[in-house]
């Protein structure tokens, strides 16, 4: 956007504000950034933690790679650029959504060191769990429900982070979960950290 385009945008306060809407909710916001190989399991734990929350009466909302790929940027390609592009506009969603005092879950694989700390530095540190979901390629690539791997492995699919192209494990990440572990137990331990950081007030779901 160029500077003549910006000088014409006011930023509007909001009345509510996110304090009154975490009270309301009677829990605080924060974005659990799921990141990990494609097939690794980080939707299905995602989606298992999403459902415990509903359940106990968190306001949550799971952002999917696939799905956000699929509307909001589905006019972006798996270019390097493209895939930043990505990455950032899921991170501006999530920022929205902290200030609606949700809980936010994003599954996407963001392969690439700066890019997490790109969106660690966008939310805030204290607004961003980075869960690294550490499942072994080989037990991704045996998954493959959507047979990308195959298709990678062929040269139909260019750039497919795990075979063409490299993912940086997460260097410090505020938990490492194992993708072949019972989802229930992920589960367990996510909440565990949500209550231990005052997020949620319970640490054992009902």
């Amino acid at each position: 956007m160029s500077n003549n385009f910006k000088k014409n945008i006011i930023w509007q306060k909001h009345s509510i504000t996110r304090v009154k809407r975490e009270k309301k909710n009677a829990h605080k916001s924060i974005t659990i950034w799921f990141t990990g190989l494609s097939g690794s399991g980080k939707s299905s734990i995602a989606n298992f933690l999403d459902k415990t929350l509903f359940k106990n009466g968190i306001n949550s909302y799971l952002l999917d790679g696939d799905n956000v790929r699929s509307g909001l940027c589905s006019d972006l390609s798996f270019s390097v650029v493209d895939r930043e592009e990505n990455i950032r506009r899921i991170g501006e969603v999530a920022k929205i959504m902290l200030d609606a005092g949700i809980i936010v879950l994003v599954s996407v694989i963001s392969p690439y060191e700066y890019q997490r700390e790109m969106i660690c530095k966008m939310l805030g540190r204290k607004n961003f769990l980075e869960i690294f979901v550490d499942t072994p390629i080989s037990i991704c690539e045996s998954r493959d429900p959507k047979k990308l791997y195959k298709r990678a492995r062929i040269g139909k699919i260019p750039d497919f982070t795990g075979v063409q192209s490299e993912y940086e494990i997460p260097q410090n990440p505020d938990a490492i979960l194992n993708g072949t572990d019972v989802l229930e137990d992920n589960s367990k331990k996510l909440i565990k950290i949500l209550h231990d950081r005052s997020i949620i007030p319970f640490s054992r779901s009902n």
